[in-house]
């Protein structure tokens, strides 16, 4: 081959880069843009477990909660790793409306660390519906 088609070759390999990345990214983006994590640290700062605030991250996926993570807080670990487990797996699933009218049960021991979870889960989906509608 000639250098001046090599260098055509080159340059045409190149554009077509240009071309699929970035649609390739597009697609990448496509898929998440149904995806929402909702930060309870700002709109619960008032809601209080045993031992202080309990904020939690929401993902709500296509309009289901999908992942609840529990964030740092003061409380015993054991009774607030006994709350999360109890609380949360109630919620994984449901709709943002189903987990609103969710009366979830606490986790017996925990009762103050359940209720708080309880609580801002309760205001991020609130919080979560309402950007929805907007």
């Amino acid at each position: 081959m000639t250098k001046k088609k090599l260098t055509y070759w080159g340059l045409t390999v190149a554009a077509a880069a240009l071309l699929v990345v970035p649609a390739t990214l597009m697609a990448k983006g496509s898929r998440n843009s149904g995806t929402q994590v909702i930060y309870t640290g700002d709109i619960a700062k008032k809601v209080m477990g045993y031992n202080g605030t309990t904020p939690v991250n929401i993902t709500i996926t296509n309009g289901k909660i999908t992942k609840i993570e529990a964030l740092s807080n003061k409380e015993t670990p054991a009774y607030f790793n006994k709350a999360k487990e109890k609380v949360f797996k109630q919620y994984i699933g449901k709709t943002v409306d189903e987990g609103i009218k969710l009366k979830a049960d606490v986790a017996t021991g925990a009762t103050y660390s359940s209720e708080a979870l309880i609580k801002n889960i309760q205001m991020g989906l609130k919080q979560a519906k309402g950007h929805r509608r907007r």
